[in-house]
């Protein structure tokens, strides 16, 4: 089977998947997360996520390229914390930079908390995109959870498998990303090294309804490689961690 054969068969799916999830508000505790149904007491004894860790001080740095413009991301994740429905989240700083000339072009303020079960939820997030000179074009795609109708969702699992669909934020017309677990014991090579037992998945948005991306979650560090295989052409891989 081609790789343009695989990816329409996935999209077709995808497609599906959508058309459910609309109806059926997805399925199981990971996609329960409501404004009303966040429940504080689920997250005073926070299991962490090995597929999305959120341990202190670690910062991740990649490399990658979007509409033929290359970029340099730096993802912190930082000692603050902020307070969301009652739930204290980590603080992720994300700051992506021009490679030509290091100009912030956008930079993002993410909160993600573990709950007891070790499902790795998303808050929200605060996010601005930059001119070369440093103004602000746009802060499209913020939101936080429980303002405005919008909905925390499920950024990872607990115990991802084949076939999980979730939603990962919800704030109409704002921020809809979606996700399909396709894959748990995938490899892949990166320049950061070679890693086994990854978790694969399929994420897109009715926003961009042209758009589909495939991420690789790896144990101990998260995200190690993002790239578009439909509608788009960006393209990020783990290149070094640090910690700080």
């Amino acid at each position: 089977m081609t790789y343009r054969r695989i990816v329409i068969g996935v999209l077709a799916i995808v497609l599906v998947v959508g058309a459910v999830s609309a109806l059926t508000g997805f399925r199981g505790r990971a996609v329960a997360g409501t404004s009303a149904g966040i429940d504080p007491a689920d997250f005073t004894n926070p299991v962490p996520n090995p597929y999305f860790p959120l341990k202190v001080g670690t910062v991740l740095h990649y490399l990658g390229s979007d509409g033929g413009q290359r970029f340099r991301e730096q993802l912190t994740i930082t000692h603050w914390t902020k307070n969301i429905q009652g739930v204290t989240t980590t603080v992720v700083l994300d700051v992506l930079r021009r490679a030509d000339d290091r100009t912030i072009a956008e930079k993002t303020w993410d909160w993600y908390a573990d709950d007891d079960a070790g499902t790795a939820w998303y808050f929200g997030e605060q996010t601005a995109t930059y001119t070369r000179t440093g103004n602000v074009i746009s802060r499209d795609g913020s939101w936080q959870a429980g303002v405005h109708g919008a909905i925390a969702g499920t950024i990872m699992p607990a115990n991802p498998h084949p076939t999980d669909a979730y939603r990962q934020e919800f704030y109409a017309g704002h921020a809809e990303d979606q996700a399909w677990i396709v894959q748990r014991t995938a490899h892949v090579s990166v320049p950061h090294r070679h890693l086994d037992h990854v978790v694969r998945s399929f994420e897109w948005t009715r926003l961009e309804p042209n758009v589909l991306s495939l991420k690789v979650y790896a144990s101990g560090l998260g995200i190690v490689l993002e790239r578009d295989v439909a509608g788009g052409s960006e393209i990020f891989r783990l290149v070094s961690v640090t910690h700080v």
